[in-house]
């Protein structure tokens, strides 16, 4: 009775106050759960539908990578991009079209480089590169002119009470802050899965045997050295070179690395895709993080001393004299080894393997900046670059998110494989394509039996030409759930994930996911009897490309 009569004097105060009572129910068709890029497409979908959608986000921010440092787009061939996903890039274009948007350099000294193509597409109307700021602006403008309605910070309650289940059918999901989302079906368009865990449907994490699914490029890859990501000199990894018993040097595993083709449960490494400048008037100097120790980029050093010099490969430019930089060569932006429980982890201990990726990164810009083990011709170069003043002003010009470039992936009713990236299998379903190289990042570091260090995982193998997405891949098995699409965390092996797994092609499959849902709202149907054909129609009306 107490609480009751304290219940009612809470409402009574807000009441007298003027102000609302908290809402603490919503109710929609569709329900999204996530901030990223597939999230927002999904979302937009649905309104053009004229289907209610509430996006839950655990992010404060919309877009996921697309907004988060990602600027220089891995697309492969974009003429497979369509629908949403192309918007955005158009969106992008009219946005660089603003002589206001060019503040630090003309659009004229901007040299137009893209990945495997213009950065600037004048004849389609599309632009490929991008600063964080501009793809936030379009997520934000798009929910703003669409309305829809948008929840940020809203964590999943992970937990047994935070998802209601009738049979094999989600009724609603509750999140921490005790807010309770029904809908008629649900997208988890997140990267990590949180939700399609949470209803029961099957998952992987980590690398599958080849055996699996009769792969090449899956399982554990020693000795297989793609890319420039591997030590290419003898590099000792103990403190005392040579010496075994002074100790691995820090990043370095002293476990036993597994057998070419077995599977394991590591994950290709994370790290922030950084927005870098040596534009004086945006700079923001490389300070020292809190737990910087210099004895953790010892293997660096060592590097450097053996005359490696490719610093600036992945320096790649974006507009206003920005770089998107990635991860490049043998010890660089990728925290090896270090995300390993992400996916499973709680959501305290994954903020504080974030927090270990953001000390390690800001740690290594240190580093090269000003420690004299790093050679001058190096480090006087390193020393003009910084941090952009003008992006991410909320979180210390950091990217607020972390490249979670792989987490859980989902079993479902079809399994995504190289064979179907090498067009070696018939997809007669298609909800999309993807074209990029199956790429995987380092998953480990470890101790050659000759004493050396060396990176092992690092794959990258090209497609033979555009390939099909299947549908079935978006949907669990019908009897673990009935009204539930992953288009991020989707059915595929690791490797075949590794091609997926790019921005754009998260964007077309989160429009994908929406269309299906809507037939399936509309039917009264189980995701997995939508009937293609329908299906199909859709997308082709929205300028999904599902065939070249």
């Amino acid at each position: 009775m107490r609480k009751i009569n304290l219940l009612l004097c809470s409402l009574i105060g807000f009441i007298s106050l003027g102000l609302s009572v908290p809402k603490k129910e919503y109710t929609a068709d569709l329900i999204i759960y996530g901030g990223t890029s597939a999230a927002i497409t999904a979302a937009v979908e649905a309104v053009n539908s004229g289907i209610s959608v509430i996006v839950v986000s655990p992010d404060k921010h919309l877009g996921g990578l697309s907004s988060g440092g990602l600027g220089f787009t891995d697309t492969g061939n974009k003429a497979v991009i369509g629908g949403l996903a192309r918007e955005f890039y158009h969106q992008i274009y009219m946005h660089y079209d603003q002589e206001k948007s060019w503040n630090w350099q003309k659009k004229s000294e901007y040299g137009n480089q893209g990945q495997g193509t213009p950065a600037v597409d004048g004849t389609n109307r599309t632009m490929w590169i991008f600063e964080p700021h501009a793809a936030e602006k379009v997520f934000e403008n798009w929910v703003k002119d669409k309305k829809i309605q948008v929840l940020r910070e809203e964590y999943l309650n992970r937990d047994q009470g935070g998802i209601v289940m009738d049979g094999n059918r989600i009724q609603s999901i509750k999140t921490l802050s005790g807010k309770t989302f029904r809908g008629k079906m649900f997208i988890d368009a997140t990267y990590e899965g949180d939700l399609m865990a949470l209803a029961g449907v099957s998952y992987h994490v980590g690398r599958e045997a080849n055996s699996v699914y009769g792969e090449k490029w899956n399982g554990i890859q020693v000795g297989v050295l793609h890319h420039g990501h591997w030590f290419k000199s003898d590099i000792s990894p103990y403190v005392i070179p040579g010496d075994k018993s002074s100790g691995l040097l820090f990043g370095v595993s002293g476990e036993d690395p597994g057998v070419y083709g077995e599977g394991d449960k590591r994950l290709q490494a994370y790290c922030f895709r950084m927005c870098l400048t040596d534009h004086d008037a945006n700079r923001v100097p490389f300070k020292k993080p809190k737990n910087y120790n210099p004895k953790n980029y010892e293997l660096l050093a060592r590097v450097y001393a053996s005359g490696w010099r490719e610093t600036y490969e992945k320096f790649d430019p974006i507009p206003n004299k920005k770089t998107d930089t990635n991860n490049h060569g043998p010890f660089s932006t990728d925290f090896i080894g270090m995300n390993y429980d992400y996916p499973e982890a709680s959501y305290q201990r994954r903020q504080e393997i974030i927090k270990a990726h953001e000390e390690y990164q800001q740690g290594l810009l240190y580093f090269m900046a000003n420690d004299p083990a790093i050679p001058k011709d190096v480090q006087q170069e390193f020393a003009k670059w910084g941090l952009a003043k003008d992006e991410f002003k909320d979180n210390g010009n950091w990217p607020h998110q972390l490249y979670v470039r792989e987490a859980r992936r989902m079993v479902g009713h079809y399994v995504m494989t190289e064979h179907d990236t090498f067009s070696d299998r018939a997809v007669d379903n298609s909800v999309g394509m993807g074209s990029y190289t199956l790429d995987s990042h380092n998953v480990q570091r470890y101790v050659k039996a000759d004493g050396f260090v060396q990176n092992e995982g690092d794959i990258g193998v090209h497609p033979k030409k555009p390939y099909k997405i299947a549908y079935g891949a978006l949907v669990p098995k019908e009897a673990e759930c009935q009204n539930l699409l992953v288009p991020v965390c989707l059915s595929s092996s690791h490797i075949a994930f590794g091609s997926i797994r790019m921005e754009p092609v998260f964007m077309i499959l989160g429009q994908s996911a929406a269309a299906a849902a809507i037939l399936a709202i509309k039917n009264n149907i189980p995701v997995q009897q939508v009937k293609y054909a329908d299906l199909q129609n859709v997308l082709k009306q929205r300028g999904q490309v599902l065939d070249l």
